[in-house]
């Protein structure tokens, strides 16, 4: 009895949200997207739905415009401040200069269903009690200053599916041209010239 009352609690906010902004365009692609999300990534819309119950609660609003037929839907307000958050089908704080990125983490949960969340939390716990990204993160552009900024710079910009999306960013703004991730220190290749054996240069690869 229980269990189907906390079903109820975030499946009528849910149900009513996917018909409220129309999330799932009425074409075989809507038809797909819906059947993955409550199919194969089922759980991670479960969670998007309890996510998303809660900034209702919270007073937030939708944001039709943005996700109508999108196979998602946007909350116009965000969850935490500073960040837009994605979980399962639902992004809070999205805009246009962010919609690809978080995009990519509603792709992300879709391509690996059940895996996704516990692959994302995995990440985040390895990489605060064992900072490997320690060696090739940035600390000239992204320094490390104190225990707020080694998660918001330091762990949550090299978690795998961060990293990714922030990789897939600087694509879509640079092209081909060799720019590093935020976060992620430039490779550098040192040479020392017979002319000048003080003198190193930076060449970029």
């Amino acid at each position: 009895m229980l269990a189907a009352w906390a079903v109820a609690v975030v499946a009528v906010p849910y149900g009513w949200a996917v018909g409220r902004v129309r999330a799932y365009p009425p074409t075989g692609r809507g038809v797909a997207l819906f059947a993955v999300d409550h199919t194969w990534s089922l759980v991670n819309t479960i969670a998007g739905a309890g996510f998303l119950t809660v900034n209702l609660a919270r007073g937030h609003h939708l944001d039709p415009p943005r996700c109508c037929r999108r196979g998602r839907i946007d909350i116009h307000e965000q969850a935490m401040r500073g960040y837009a958050t994605t979980l399962g089908n639902v992004i809070a704080g999205g805009t246009a200069a962010n919609e690809r990125h978080e995009d990519l983490h509603v792709r992300q949960a879709r391509l690996l269903g059940p895996l996704y969340l516990p692959l994302v939390g995995l990440n985040y716990v390895l990489f605060s009690v064992l900072p490997v990204w320690w060696l090739y993160h940035d600390h000239d552009g992204y320094p490390i200053t104190g225990p707020g900024r080694y998660f918001t710079r330091g762990v949550y910009l090299h978690v795998w599916h961060e990293a990714w999306a922030y990789r897939r960013d600087v694509r879509d703004r640079y092209g081909d041209l060799p720019v590093p991730r935020p976060g992620r220190r430039h490779p550098r290749r040192t040479r020392r010239s017979r002319g000048d054996r003080g003198h190193c240069t930076t060449d970029k690869t």
